[in-house]
């Protein structure tokens, strides 16, 4: 059997004796007033600006705990770098879903793992009907840092956001999607254009049911004097029917190139008649998907400039795609990258009773259950009509092994390539990669940066040329670092000139995180930024070049 049919996870070594990650997911404080750190090495001069990232940070209100990693109250930290100095800040969201859990000392909002209790203030009847109403959805925007308009938002995945101070990080309006377009939600993972509009999906249903929808909000006109938030002009430019209306698929990004999105619907499932009982049952949502691999994938393919949908349907064998690395065409193609995985049962894992599990035996056996995440790359036939030969690969261009074949009218069958060489897995595989993104997304590239996952949470920092599949690797025992972010130099003549900036923590000693600097190019350290501060282990960040 050849190694690229195994499951990923078997192809990933097994792990034994890893250490406890406990204190990577415990409640900290906040930190309002910007801290100095200290620097070892140098931070190159030229870096100016601040590493925003966002995550959760508070576990718990009174004596009430939440389940699952994802219900943290969403914390925001700025590194704000000039000149060499950084210093450090941190602050919470003042979401709706902080406030009202803060004053009643006890969590009153529902959260992807956890499910508000009802008011024990309340009478038996009121208690019971209570449960018969739809919950609320959560403001509380623990996964990425946006951009529409110029402004920044903090964003998970329900129709609401927060607008942020970059600088400050103080919590101003709540954004409702469903004020300005008919979704019920939206990914934190939009795309930016050259033009500075900003794209997204979101989820519609009604009557007619599921959509798929892709937004597209306009770039910043001219700054209106008020300082609010502004998503005028916002619209939705392309509905995608969800192939099986009673059990749409989750996502949580989608592929953009020059001309092109493609949304991929895969199997893992939202049941929307388990969500109407989820609620009478007492269930939380993350028992509500469910990894379905009866189904295919399939890649729905919209022109980004007229909206207009691709009457061939893409398919592929059941896979699961969290986070896009780069989309380009090349010569009648569209060549796309992506982490995958084969096993989408992952998601509901991370409770956090799994988070703290002991070291050694407990933890092993947890982290190896978990499906390993691999670079792949699918290459997509743009024309394809009556005269498409059946059944021979289209794929004509010789430097990829993917291949493509016309199955039936209007339907394309695509095989993968393995983005990566056999040295990969013993990194655990990949997660959260990055790119060049300002020069060269939806545009040939050669780099991506990531984590690498030889531990539940990520304990290595990778660099991948995709056109030798050659790895550099930052690790040392017991350091995890964040998703990183590339930061282009101001005289970049190439696309890996820059630095690589990344957050670092450890559940071996308190109060010793660092911004960690590397040189994009030969993925060295250049310099680290410490600071006496203990920070949770994080989702997603950005760099906000002015700040």
């Amino acid at each position: 059997m050849k190694t690229g049919t195994l499951p990923s996870r078997q192809r990933c070594p097994q792990a034994k004796g890893l250490e406890s990650i406990e204190p990577l997911v415990r409640s900290v404080e906040e930190t309002p007033d910007p801290i100095p750190t200290t620097i070892t090495g140098t931070i190159p001069s030229w870096i100016n600006g601040s590493f925003l990232r966002n995550g959760p940070g508070k576990f718990e209100f009174g004596k009430d705990r939440y389940t699952h990693w994802f219900d943290g109250m969403a914390m925001m930290h700025r590194f704000h770098i000039c000149e060499g100095n950084v210093t450090y800040s941190s602050r919470f969201l003042r979401s709706d879903s902080y406030i009202s859990n803060s004053e009643k000392n006890r969590i009153v909002v529902s959260e992807f793992g956890t499910l508000a209790m009802p008011d024990p203030c309340k009478n038996i009847f009121a208690r019971f009907f209570s449960r018969f109403q739809v919950p609320k959805a959560t403001d509380n925007a623990s996964v990425n840092f946006v951009k529409y308009k110029g402004d920044y938002y903090v964003s998970t995945e329900t129709n609401y956001m927060r607008r942020v101070d970059p600088q400050s990080l103080e919590t101003k309006e709540k954004v409702d999607w469903s004020q300005y377009i008919a979704v019920n939600s939206a990914t934190a993972h939009p795309h930016y254009d050259r033009e500075g509009a900003t794209y997204n999906m979101g989820n519609s249903y009604g009557k007619s049911g599921f959509f798929y929808n892709v937004i597209r909000v306009p770039p910043p006109g001219e700054k209106a004097t008020e300082d609010s938030a502004d998503l005028d002009g916002a619209k939705v430019i392309c509905s995608i029917r969800a192939a099986e209306p009673r059990k749409p698929s989750y996502f949580h990004s989608f592929v953009m190139s020059e001309n092109y999105i493609v949304f991929i619907e895969q199997p893992i499932k939202l049941d929307l008649l388990k969500f109407m009982l989820y609620r009478i049952q007492g269930k939380s949502f993350h028992k509500v998907m469910t990894w379905d691999p009866q189904y295919e994938t399939i890649f729905h393919l919209v022109d980004r400039h007229t909206g207009k949908q691709s009457e061939v349907k893409y398919r592929a064998a059941p896979m699961f795609t969290l986070h896009q690395i780069n989309a380009f065409e090349e010569d009648g193609f569209l060549v796309m990258d992506m982490c995958c995985g084969d096993d989408g049962e992952v998601i509901g894992d991370f409770t956090l009773e799994n988070l703290r599990r002991g070291p050694g035996e407990e933890m092993d056996k947890f982290y190896n259950s978990l499906c390993r995440n691999l670079p792949r790359r699918y290459v997509l036939p743009l024309t394809v009509d009556e005269q498409t030969p059946l059944d021979q690969n289209l794929v004509t261009l010789h430097k990829y092994t993917a291949t493509a074949k016309k199955t039936k009218p209007r339907e394309v069958y695509m095989t993968h390539e393995e983005l990566h060489d056999d040295e990969l897995l013993q990194y655990g595989g990949l997660e959260f990669p990055q790119i060049n993104y300002n020069q060269y997304n939806g545009r040939p590239y050669r780099y991506f940066y990531s984590c690498g996952f030889g531990h539940v949470f990520a304990d290595s920092l990778l660099k991948m040329d995709v056109h030798t599949k050659e790895l550099k690797v930052w690790r040392y025992p017991g350091l995890y670092p964040s998703e990183p972010v590339f930061v282009a130099s101001p005289k970049a003549t190439e696309e890996d000139d820059g630095v690589v900036l990344s957050v670092i923590v450890t559940p071996r000693e308190e109060k010793s995180t660092f911004l960690l600097v590397l040189d994009a190019k030969t993925f060295t350290e250049l310099g680290r930024a410490e600071v006496p501060v203990t920070i949770p282990f994080g989702t997603h960040g950005v760099f906000n070049e002015m700040g």
